[in-house]
């Protein structure tokens, strides 16, 4: 199967749970922003979780399917429509050869994730398909997606075939049909205005002035234009150190928080370096993660702290809610399509 690029629009990308093993060497991880909204759009077509997707960037990005395909679209809402007629996300959905999926204006979040059955046929790099842009390897030649690139894909799952089979019996005269069910994505999505963001504390908090550490869980910070995959730049109160001090260079986690001369502290996120030399106030818990990920520059943030225990069973508890939603997912798989 494969999907032809109409319009790359303004940052589009072949990205999985990231490249793990190398930051010894200097290459980074990299991967989805919005871990979350790549596992279950994988999970609704029958991949694994970890399978690479396109991810898509704010608006504008458009794919002709050359095939009958059967695909995913979670993650924000970025007005998905199938030849001009709005389609539903977060649930599997057969697409007919020849019609055209458009991302069209951001209506909330600011990435959304397109995954399709089979996975794409793309050769892996340090075992991943992620696309590490500044190295230029991984994903799609190891760049951004451009006009008339084609994304080749495996065949249809086994599994998924008696789903495919069955929706494209029903879609008739139409381009597209959707399942009867979905995933309610409350639980994993968390948009909402001003998102109270959990932290743990970093190594050098204690070296902030006392007003610094207060104004950091009291005050809101913006996300400003100066962000990328790499990482949010945010504004707010200057955050100041007690004295200036000699920091090395240490490793550097996704969600470490990092806070340059000029006091505006730096969110690292999928495309983070492997060391840093700026003091490390706070780090993002793993959870919240994806939150950030969904955020557009002009909006807010605020930061509570919580214990690196807390953060574990933030973790668990949203480990055991994705693992009983995979459980959910075939039920319903195999309640539409009965052999």
């Amino acid at each position: 199967m494969s999907i032809k690029v109409i319009r790359p629009g303004l940052h589009a990308s072949i990205q999985d749970l990231g490249r793990y093993g190398f930051q010894k060497y200097g290459v980074i991880v990299s991967g989805a922003m919005d871990t979350f909204s790549l596992r279950i759009a994988n999970l609704l077509v029958g991949n694994e979780e970890g399978e690479a997707a396109v991810e898509v960037t704010l608006m504008g990005t458009s794919f002709i399917f050359e095939e009958d395909c059967l695909i995913s679209v979670t993650g924000g809402d970025l007005s998905p429509a199938i030849d001009g007629e709005a389609v539903p996300q977060w649930r599997p959905v057969y697409i007919k050869k020849g019609s055209v999926l458009q991302f069209k204006a951001c209506k909330s979040g600011c990435r959304s994730y397109l995954a399709v059955s089979g996975g794409f046929a793309i050769p892996e790099v340090m075992n991943s398909k992620s696309t590490y842009l500044r190295g230029g390897i991984g994903g799609y030649k190891g760049r951004v997606l451009q006009k008339g690139d084609r994304l080749h894909s495996h065949p249809i799952p086994q599994n998924m075939n008696a789903l495919f089979q069955h929706l494209k019996r029903k879609c008739q005269s139409r381009s597209f049909l959707v399942t009867t069910w979905f995933v309610n994505a409350v639980p994993f999505k968390k948009l909402k205005q001003a998102p109270m963001i959990r932290v743990i504390l970093g190594g050098e908090f204690d070296r902030f002035t006392q007003a610094s550490q207060s104004q950091f869980f009291s005050q809101e910070f913006q996300i400003t234009p100066k962000s990328d995959r790499m990482g949010y730049r945010i504004s707010g109160p200057i955050l100041e150190l007690k004295e200036s001090f000699d920091l090395i260079s240490e490793a550097v986690s996704h969600g470490t928080i990092q806070v340059p001369q000029d006091g505006n502290p730096i969110i690292l996120l999928a495309d983070r370096q492997t060391t840093g030399g700026y003091p490390r106030i706070a780090n993002v818990v793993s959870v919240d993660l994806p939150v950030i990920a969904q955020l557009k520059p002009g909006e807010t943030i605020r930061f509570m702290e919580i214990t690196l225990e807390e953060a574990e069973q933030l973790y668990l508890k949203e480990e055991k809610r994705m693992e009983e939603l995979k459980v959910s997912i075939l039920f319903k798989m195999e309640k539409e399509s009965p052999v």
